[in-house]
């Protein structure tokens, strides 16, 4: 009980000391299902479990939602992400590729990760680098004045930028922060006219923090809480959702949460196979706040896929007595 009670003061005094950078902040996509999904939250997470996993996530935001003159309707997203250990360097690499809808917007981004993993208190600490080419598309939009320059029209920009983050495993716990967007790249975009002139999007500087602590109630039960914020650095928008799941047989899973200000979430979810390898999920957000201009619902499925850890194949050296003095 102190043992657990020492981790859980750890864990809160991590958010705690990261939290004064959270007093501003504009959202990146939203995902329910963030607690099986670190490498997304950090380049940090990076092979910080020893074993490869792989993981594909869509989301349908305010499912039935449409515009009502213009090109739009329900946000919708696609992600995949891949974390692999580099067990020999004591380190990991991976991957994010995410497709974004949301209105006249289009956002496909790829980035590379690598984090290097020290022993730290009983646990690893993964610090971690990434760099990723983001590729931005604007399609029509009708301007306040007719004839505005800067108003974007079916074109689209591409751009490179790095990000960075830290990501703590204990074995019951977990830590994590991660920013993304350091070089803050500018965006371009083509008006209607083509006639030489842009108007300009600057990627905005994302933080993201979160943690989780598992408690076993009993041998067949495991509850998890976790909390989530996320930040624009530049615009003073911040959201934060916090829940828990409870684990049974360590097969089934079942879980609620709030996004403050804005749903309420569900999830379900089983493991598959041998030692647990393919999960599933799924998610359910009822909105709680702002039901004039969104639809009631949003929905998400989330499949994962673990290989099993890699072996320790190296053979002890023998020694025959007649070295042994």
């Amino acid at each position: 009980m102190l043992s657990m009670m020492h981790n859980y003061r750890n864990l809160v005094l991590f958010l705690l000391l990261l939290f004064p950078l959270l007093a501003k902040a504009q959202q990146l996509p939203q995902f329910s299902h963030y607690g099986f999904n670190g490498q997304f939250i950090s380049p940090g997470y990076a092979g910080i479990k020893g074993q490869t996993e792989l993981n594909v996530l869509y989301r349908y935001q305010w499912l039935g939602y449409d515009g009502t003159f213009d090109a739009g309707g329900s946000p919708r997203t696609a992600l995949f992400t891949v974390s692999a250990p580099i067990s020999a360097l004591k380190s990991g690499i991976g991957l994010v590729v995410m497709k974004d809808e949301i209105g006249a917007v289009d956002v496909f981004y790829t980035q590379l990760a690598y984090s290097y993993h020290l022993s730290v208190g009983g646990g690893i600490l993964g610090v971690g680098l990434q760099g990723g080419l983001t590729n931005m598309s604007k399609g029509g939009y009708r301007p306040n004045d007719a004839g505005d320059v800067r108003v974007p029209n079916n074109s689209s920009d591409r751009k490179f930028d790095l990000g960075a983050g830290l990501w703590y495993q204990h074995d019951n716990w977990y830590a994590g922060a991660g920013i993304t967007n350091l070089l803050g790249a500018t965006y371009e975009f083509e008006n209607e006219s083509r006639n030489g002139n842009y108007g300009t999007v600057t990627g905005e500087k994302h933080l993201m923090v979160t943690g989780g602590y598992e408690i076993e109630l009993s041998d067949v039960i495991a509850v998890t809480p976790t909390v989530l914020l996320k930040q624009d650095i530049n615009a003073g928008v911040t959201s934060f959702e916090a829940g828990g799941r409870a684990t049974f047989n360590d097969k089934f899973w079942g879980g609620a949460g709030y996004r403050f200000g804005e749903a309420i979430t569900g999830m379900l979810g089983v493991y598959l196979l041998k030692d647990n390898a393919l999960s599933f999920g799924y998610a359910f957000d009822y909105t709680a706040v702002g039901t004039n201009a969104k639809s009631a619902t949003s929905h998400e499925v989330m499949l994962g896929y673990r290989l099993p850890k890699p072996r320790n194949n190296t053979k002890p050296p023998i020694r025959t007595p007649r070295y042994f003095f």
